[in-house]
């Protein structure tokens, strides 16, 4: 009942990271590795997925289209790196959301033993998601080095720009994976959720092209300020907004405190539901 006591203190939610870091990444390789088991080329294909999606928008988009990012000038696949660093970030929110849900349920062995903390589960997710994430951003710079001949110094800001990212997706892990165990319904809630914000966040345009009355509704979306400070980064070369990611990492320490508390409080019915 300790474990449960602290869920109260919003340092419990780094002392049970800090505790629990080696078997984090212990389930964490566990469940990478089988999800490529029995495959011919295994981990490969976590960098031949991405490889293949952005050859397909380069052709597609920069040479076919010839499409362009607003009044910028991208040059040639320069849209195609823009577009596809957007869904980067979008797919590292979709893989945590739709599997938060399930993330209980599935692991009901765990949720039998008294002594497992089950609160790490959600930082599980976050590692597996992100070691995908990490796999796509070095296809991104690969292709950025071989299109615009050079890597920004900029890059060495991503963890800047992704800790409060990881912070925001494990609070909701925290929220809708305990809601999972009791609302089974909220899975099919979770993929319309991740859809509407791929169209309703900044990926397939810059939001320059928005009316000024919508731009700043757009920015109450948490993934059109990762999804924008990614790409001054990582491509364009600009430093990122740190007032900005100020106020979201705010935002984010709150919602993963909210969540934590949540998860904490509602695991003691987990049993009886499951």
């Amino acid at each position: 009942m300790e474990g449960i006591n602290d869920s109260l203190k919003p340092t419990g939610i780094i002392s049970s990271l800090v505790k629990h870091q080696a078997l984090i990444r212990q389930l964490a390789k566990r469940e990478i590795s089988s999800r490529y088991r029995g495959s011919v080329m295994g981990f490969f294909w976590t960098l031949l997925n991405p490889l293949l999606m952005l050859s397909i928008y380069t052709l597609i988009f920069g040479y076919v289209f010839k499409a362009r990012w607003g009044e910028m000038d991208l040059g040639d696949g320069g849209f195609a790196l823009t577009l596809f660093c957007g869904l980067i970030v979008h797919g590292m929110f979709a893989e945590c959301i739709n599997r938060a849900p399930t993330l209980i349920t599935s692991n009901v062995n765990y949720v039998k033993k008294v002594v497992f903390p089950i609160e790490i589960l959600p930082w599980v997710a976050i590692y597996t998601a992100f070691f995908h994430t990490l796999m796509s951003l070095l296809v991104l710079l690969v292709f950025n080095l071989i299109i615009n001949g050079h890597i920004p110094m900029t890059v060495l800001w991503l963890p800047v720009v992704f800790i409060p990212y990881i912070i925001f997706l494990v609070g909701c892990l925290w929220l809708f994976s305990a809601l999972g165990v009791f609302l089974s319904d909220i899975q099919q809630l979770m993929g319309l959720m991740t859809t509407a914000l791929l169209f309703l966040s900044p990926v397939f345009y810059p939001i320059s092209a928005l009316p000024e009355s919508v731009r700043v509704l757009i920015y109450l979306n948490p993934l059109t300020v990762i999804i924008e400070q990614s790409r001054e980064i990582l491509l364009w070369g600009n430093p990122p907004d740190f007032g900005l990611l100020a106020i979201y990492s705010l935002v984010a320490t709150a919602i993963a405190i909210i969540g934590f508390i949540w998860f904490q409080k509602s695991r003691r019915g987990f049993a009886d539901v499951l």
